[in-house]
């Protein structure tokens, strides 16, 4: 077998694996309402299998800077995140989407000429997680219908994600590790969910959604942290599934404390809801 072939069929079955995991995951989240749904739709669906490879490919201290780079564009995810909730109050999934795109393309244009390090993009995500946690507050505890996604939903979403795999693990030769990093986390999952929800239950629904997957980022930064901290001194197969587990532990204990603070306010008569 030539080494084209084998470069091309190994592709193919690198993104048919990432489509299957995503199906299975993003149709929990439509099912679950806004909390499980933006949490689920922040755990490291695409980014995941995307490093899996990225590790089949590179050594360690490359995995370990395009996990900086990703925790640089989940700053920008978060704001992507703020936009879209803040035009889906009004705006059409057009005007929404695509205003929200803009801005995250004007910045990830802004960040590609800032040199990051570990400390300042940190502060990125700090300062970028505050305004929009304080500013989709309003928006956390819309109810949002529950939602079965169609087979032409669920192909569209898995052709994107596939597609978005095989260009990473096809150009980081070319690119380098940081902008590998980057392009791993480029906000396919909550794009793919935007287009389906704001076309079927509305925009203040899918505001909620993406209201709550603000915290899940939160959790998200964490896992590319630990893992441009641990991919150097633990080794890729240990770093990756202790990432995962970081990613997973957060969301499990934002799903806790946001339960428990509304079980709080319904006792108090608040009418909180989760």
């Amino acid at each position: 077998m030539s080494l084209d072939l084998y470069f091309i069929l190994t592709l193919v079955v690198r993104m048919a694996v990432t489509a299957a995991f995503l199906l299975a995951a993003t149709v929990t989240a439509e099912r679950a309402g806004p909390l499980i749904g933006g949490l689920v739709a922040t755990l490291p669906i695409s980014a995941g299998p995307v490093y899996i490879f990225l590790s089949l490919d590179h050594d360690a201290a490359f995995v370990a800077q395009s996990a900086l780079g990703s925790l640089v564009t989940n700053a920008l995810n978060i704001l992507f995140a703020l936009f879209y909730i803040l035009l889906a109050q009004k705006r059409s999934l057009t005007v929404s989407l695509g205003g929200a795109m803009a801005g995250w393309v004007a910045m990830a244009y802004a960040a590609g000429l800032v040199t990051w390090t570990l400390p300042t993009a940190i502060l990125l995500n700090v300062a970028a997680l505050a305004v929009s946690l304080w500013l989709s507050a309003p928006m956390r505890h819309v109810r949002a219908p529950i939602v079965h996604a169609r087979w032409y939903d669920l192909v569209m979403r898995a052709v994107m994600v596939a597609v978005l795999v095989g260009t990473v693990v096809t150009l980081s030769f070319r690119i380098g590790a940081t902008a590998s990093g980057n392009l791993a986390v480029f906000p396919i999952v909550l794009t793919s969910l935007m287009l389906i929800l704001h076309r079927r239950i509305g925009g203040k629904p899918t505001a909620a959604v993406m209201a709550n997957a603000v915290i899940g980022l939160a959790a998200f930064g964490a896992c590319v942290t630990a893992l441009h901290l641990t991919a150097v001194p633990l080794g890729v197969a240990l770093a990756l599934p202790l990432a995962l587990a970081v990613s997973i532990g957060g969301n499990l204990l934002i799903f806790f404390a946001r339960r428990r603070a509304a079980e709080v306010a319904a006792a108090a008569g608040t009418g909180g809801a989760p």
